[in-house]
């Protein structure tokens, strides 16, 4: 809703005055109304304002204003009547929609889901060539030109799920999105994105991580995720207070997400990671626990001593690039250098960790179940994931 913006009066006159610029138009259009300033005749430039406007976003506005210009009626200038405009076929855009659509979601959903989803998706609404509902076919279209086909696909399915949602509680008469949708992108290979570690390819990452000048600090934490298989966020939210006194037993009950907020773990499940008395993993907790500490005291931090998120990791293990003043600038992540150095056939993401523990446990002879259990999974997404013939084949050294 447009309100009064645009619509002014001359002061010399007292009569109303639509005054607004054009992208592409360096000059300030002003349309004189020659109507006085009353409630009535503010309704019937505000028709015009709306119909100029309508003009503009559907690309056939008339820069010498004729065709909006104010006709007498009569012979009484003074009380000239425009035709009213007719009203919007939608009454609001898609960004109002959206976020009108976020404040219902947060009643229905949990807070990490907005902050990861659906805050991501406005800042891309905000960044579209327009937000007119009638020209959600121009929308998708930008989409697959600016975006990938992945991303294009998963905001037009959000607007058509935004859409749906306004029809039912009545704010727009129909889905603009509805015959848009786009195909589906065809997923990975399961082999593609579940691909491990070799156990000297692990202990190589490992090595980089202790002996490296800036990213030392969080080689503990990579040891954890390799040693546990548990997922970033969940090691990300462990304290002293989950692990045992003789440090054999971990509990792994929540996690922290990209936003630091701390929430169950990703299914739910609550559970006990055990070891071994004289384990690497017994050793490590024994040789970083603090003499003293706080059973509320997170186990892995930052640099700086604050609480993680895989998008602070993303620096240590990937890298990162930034432009500034249009050269761009890229500072490799441990994995990466190891990948550019050709120590490492390839480069997988943090996640890999988890597998990487998962598919050695089930080559090293241990029950699928078991493994689901110290894992937090399912047994069939073990078997789905984690058992890779490939690494199962090859040379099995010391787990």
């Amino acid at each position: 809703m447009l309100d009064d913006q645009w619509i002014t009066t001359d002061p010399r006159t007292k009569k109303l005055l639509i005054r607004f610029r054009v992208r592409g138009f360096s000059k300030q259009f002003c349309l004189s109304t020659g109507l006085k300033d009353t409630k009535r005749n503010r309704e019937i430039v505000r028709s015009r304002r709306d119909a100029i406007a309508n003009d503009i976003a559907l690309e056939r506005f008339d820069p010498t204003l004729e065709s909006y210009r104010f006709r007498a009626a009569g012979k009484n200038p003074a009380v000239a009547v425009a035709p009213i405009a007719p009203k919007p076929k939608y009454e609001y855009d898609l960004l109002e929609l959206w976020n009108k659509f976020t404040d219902y979601q947060e009643t229905q959903i949990e807070q990490t889901t907005i902050l990861n989803r659906y805050r991501a998706v406005l800042g891309y609404t905000k960044r579209l060539p327009t937000y007119f509902l009638n020209e959600a076919v121009k929308i998708r279209d930008w989409l697959l030109k600016t975006t990938t086909q992945k991303m294009a696909w998963l905001l037009v399915n959000h607007y058509n799920q935004c859409c749906e949602w306004a029809v039912t509680s009545k704010l727009i008469p129909d889905n603009p999105f509805l015959q848009l949708k786009l195909k589906k992108p065809k997923k990975k290979s399961i082999a593609e994105d579940h691909r491990a570690f070799t156990l000297k390819e692990r202990d190589l990452i490992i090595e980089a991580f202790e002996n490296h000048s800036e990213y030392s600090h969080y080689s503990s934490l990579i040891k954890f995720l390799f040693w546990t298989g548990c997922r970033p966020g969940e090691a990300f939210a462990v304290t002293w207070g989950d692990i045992s006194n003789d440090c054999c037993k971990i509990n792994i009950n929540k996690s922290r997400n990209l936003h630091r907020i701390l929430k169950s773990t990703k299914n739910g499940v609550k559970r006990v990671f055990p070891t071994t008395p004289g384990s690497k993993l017994q050793k490590l907790l024994i040789e970083i626990r603090p003499f003293q500490y706080d059973f509320n005291t997170l186990i892995f931090t930052d640099d700086k001593g604050n609480p993680l998120s895989s998008g602070v990791l993303q620096k240590p293990w990937k890298g990162q690039r930034y432009k500034v003043d249009g050269r761009e600038y890229r500072y490799p992540g441990v994995v990466t250098e190891l990948v550019e150095r050709g120590r490492l056939p390839f480069y997988l993401k943090l996640y890999a960790t988890r597998h990487t523990f998962a598919t050695w446990a089930i080559t090293k002879g241990n029950s699928p179940d078991k493994v689901a259990k110290w894992i937090g999974d399912t047994v069939e997404t073990v078997l789905r994931y984690y058992c890779h013939p490939q690494v199962v084949e090859s040379e099995c050294p010391d787990f």
